[in-house]
């Protein structure tokens, strides 16, 4: 494959047209549809009132919600959809398969951070439970722990990515990572709070005050919702 060839592959996927690589004839190759590329995922309700969380405007939620989250769950049902019809194409090359897999990666990481997100919304920030005890075992204190997730999430303020509270399976422990984008957590970590930190979460209501847009966020913290999360995750050790 010349060089040209090889940019052209790569450029068909950014712009989500791998699927032209397989002709009309190999269609008919597709393998049946199974469980891992179904392409059935549905967005997660929203299981609060938007209109009653503090300092995140209900414009901003639903424009995050509706246009972020919604859509890598549909781009994550398309994708499926073409490793399908891919994976009948025994011609493809494997850089073009390779972008494929990338994005599948890219927008499953997508939806289940925004899906812990969302889902540990809609409190009072009152931290209690069994998790607030073991964070306070883990880091020393809860504030201790509080201030360190803090500090994590700034700083990733003016750039991208994610603020992730996890149990690490393989070391049993507890630990605030930092996430450049959705593909970075690590090795057999369980996300328990997720704060997105990309600015289309914040810049409508905030512009550059990343700082008072983690207030926010913690001030509608569930805590009884992430604690269900940690119990959960304790029943894996």
């Amino acid at each position: 494959m010349t060089e040209l060839n090889r940019r052209r592959e790569i450029g068909a996927v950014g712009l989500g047209l791998a699927a032209a690589a397989t002709s009309g004839a190999r269609a008919t190759e597709t393998p049946a549809l199974s469980p891992a590329f179904a392409g059935l995922h549905k967005p997660a309700p929203l299981k609060f009132d938007l209109a009653k969380l503090t300092g995140l405007s209900e414009k901003l939620i639903r424009s995050h919600y509706d246009n972020n989250y919604i859509g890598s769950v549909k781009t994550l049902n398309m994708i499926e959809g073409r490793l399908v019809a891919a994976m009948a194409d025994k011609d493809l090359p494997p850089v073009v398969y390779g972008g494929l897999k990338r994005e599948e990666l890219h927008r499953t990481g997508s939806v289940i951070l925004h899906e812990l997100y969302f889902g540990a919304l809609g409190g009072n920030g009152a931290a209690a439970g069994d998790v607030r005890a073991a964070l306070a075992s883990a880091f020393g204190s809860f504030e201790a722990w509080e201030a360190e997730f803090r500090r994590t999430a700034l700083a990733l303020a003016g750039g991208s990515g994610w603020c992730v509270l996890a149990f690490n399976l393989h070391t049993a422990s507890l630990h605030n990572y930092w996430a450049w984008d959705h593909m970075h957590q690590p090795a057999a970590s369980v996300p328990l709070l997720t704060l997105d930190m990309y600015e289309h979460a914040f810049h409508m209501d905030y512009g550059t005050a990343a700082a008072k847009y983690v207030d926010a966020f913690m001030a509608n913290l569930d805590w009884e919702e992430i604690d269900r999360r940690y119990a959960r995750v304790m029943r894996l050790k």
